[in-house]
């Protein structure tokens, strides 16, 4: 065995410098200062003029995330997105944790279902019938909302990993915000990684927040009572729009792309949904 080595404190540093310089180079490692400065991300429009005003559009190859309450236009901006990439000629994916999705109103906003993946991830395996109310506290595995969001994550990673998509959404707008906040943070630090170098764009739709830092953009939504000066011109231009005769406030909370200032934006909207009596 060997034994430690003493040196004088007048020659130690000297010492120890020669004997790093001696170890191999570690193979691909660069200084700090020569690292390449990464380009600006690819924006494209998500097919709604004033979100795009507010946002510069969709960055590729990172992950943004709209959140809002119900009918604040969330479902609105996302159909959008989906028709804008669509008629781009790239395939898109929908993860659908709760089956919210319409396909009368995607259809009523343009998107083109011959490049779209539609995959529902309800949990329909239990019923409610099923629970007596004597014996809840014998139940001590997941709820059915707890199993369609780990389905819907093990999804929208496969598609990730499998590439080839323009855009990859994730609804979660009507997963219980304590729910959607139970996904750790590894899971989107993974789901980033996989698209920053590709020209996937992976869109979250949710209630609050839950991608974090993780998310380049993010924008949160929501339902004005105060009247619109513009919504009668808007009603006669021809692309999507939220909800006739309601106002919706964009907020912009984070954008890492150096080129849009957080702030807010005002606009009314008049979407194409259908209605079922």
């Amino acid at each position: 065995m060997g034994r430690p080595v003493a040196f004088a404190a007048k020659d130690g540093h000297a010492l120890l410098l020669k004997r790093l310089s001696a170890l191999p180079k570690l193979a691909g490692v660069a200084p700090a200062s020569k690292l390449e400065v990464r380009p600006a991300a690819e924006m494209v429009s998500c097919g709604i003029p004033q979100i795009d005003k507010l946002t510069g559009g969709w960055p590729r190859g990172c992950l943004s995330e709209i959140c809002g309450p119900v009918s604040s236009g969330r479902t609105s901006v996302l159909l959008a997105s989906l028709a804008s990439a669509t008629h781009r000629e790239e395939v898109c994916a929908l993860v659908d944790t709760t089956d919210a999705f319409d396909p009368a109103s995607a259809s009523a906003a343009g998107v083109i279902f011959e490049r779209l993946l539609w995959i529902p991830c309800r949990d329909r395996s239990f019923q409610t019938s099923d629970v007596r109310p004597q014996s809840k506290s014998e139940f001590r595995g997941p709820t059915p909302e707890v199993r369609s969001l780990e389905r819907a994550l093990r999804v929208t990673d496969l598609l990730l990993q499998s590439g080839g998509f323009g855009l990859v959404a994730i609804d979660l707008g009507d997963v219980p915000i304590q729910t959607a906040r139970r996904i750790p943070l590894t899971t989107w630090f993974r789901f980033q990684r996989s698209i920053e170098y590709t020209s996937t764009i992976l869109f979250v739709v949710a209630q609050a927040p839950c991608a974090q830092t993780c998310a380049s953009l993010l924008v949160r939504l929501q339902a004005s009572t105060e009247p619109s000066a513009f919504s009668s011109q808007l009603s006669k231009k021809n692309y999507t729009q939220l909800l006739e005769g309601i106002q919706v406030e964009g907020e912009l909370l984070r954008s890492r792309l150096e080129r849009k200032p957080s702030g807010t934006v005002t606009a009314a909207f008049l979407t194409k949904t259908q209605q079922i009596s």
